[in-house]
């Protein structure tokens, strides 16, 4: 026996220690959340976490029954899905209609992508007083704020993705026949697609995030009407019920995304493996 193995042997655990078994990950990754609401139950059980300054998550989940049984909570849901949908919607339309232009077009990138540069260094909440002055107080101001936020990157994905496609397939397709309209809806386009949807995941979670901020401007109904209305009664467990439905709703648009993503590009070897 070489002294390599023997030293191995030397070193190996003794049968008489018990072994231990440790959590696969997919379970493990549950645990810290789980401590911090247990922690957080605790703390507000105990006193150390005041309801006034953050309501336990017992109260919490008892508010988001109550709030959903009754309908208030689907009610101004529903409302905030409908701003998201139309304002990403718009940005859908423009984006892709200002990508398409300036991708397959030098003289449409002259034109277009320096606006869209321009757009991109503009903060957008600093557009909410300049949308106010426009459109008011209604509905058109949040609707427009969505919008502006979620065009650009769709616009810089798909921009990306068009000029992204291997020259080497443009030049094979052509050497089949195709050219001009053809050639962009049957290979340009459809290389660009894993460009766009990285764009449209994106563009969803910045819906999201400018939905919060759009529903602060004085909104009669939705997610944001509800946290204004429990800020000015103190009512923190309503507060976390509605930041816990703008969290669930940026992960199932995100898990739309990848849906869509694994259906339009069931061509991609990487993609049907998974």
């Amino acid at each position: 026996m070489s002294l390599a193995v023997t030293l191995r042997n030397s070193q190996a655990r003794p049968s008489w220690l018990p072994k231990l078994r440790w959590p696969r990950l997919a379970n493990a990754r549950w645990l810290s959340p789980t401590l911090l609401l247990l922690l957080w139950e605790a703390g507000a059980r105990v006193g150390l976490i005041p309801a006034r300054v953050l309501a336990a998550p017992s109260t919490v989940a008892e508010t988001f029954w109550a709030m959903t049984i009754s309908g208030e909570l689907p009610a101004n849901l529903a409302v905030s899905l409908g701003r998201a949908g139309v304002g990403l919607g718009l940005a859908l339309v423009v984006a892709v209609t200002l990508g398409l232009i300036s991708g397959l077009s030098r003289w449409g990138e002259t034109l277009v992508d320096p606006l869209m540069q321009i757009k991109r260094t503009l903060p957008v909440v600093a557009l909410t007083p300049l949308f106010i002055v426009w459109f008011g107080i209604g509905e058109v101001p949040k609707i427009a704020l969505i919008a502006t936020a979620a065009v650009f990157p769709l616009y810089l994905n798909l921009f990306a993705g068009i000029r992204g496609v291997d020259v080497r397939l443009v030049e094979a397709a052509r050497s089949f026949g195709l050219s001009g309209r053809d050639l962009i809806i049957n290979v340009i386009l459809p290389g660009a697609l894993p460009s766009f949807f990285v764009g449209l995941r994106y563009a969803l979670s910045i819906s999201v995030i400018m939905l919060v901020i759009a529903e602060q401007i004085n909104a009669q109904a939705g997610l944001g009407h509800l946290i204004n209305n429990a800020r000015d009664f103190m009512r923190t467990d309503i507060i976390v019920v509605c930041l816990l439905v703008y969290a669930l709703l940026g992960l199932a648009a995100d898990a739309l995304v990848r849906t869509l993503e694994r259906k339009a590009l069931a061509w991609r070897p990487n993609l049907v493996e998974q």
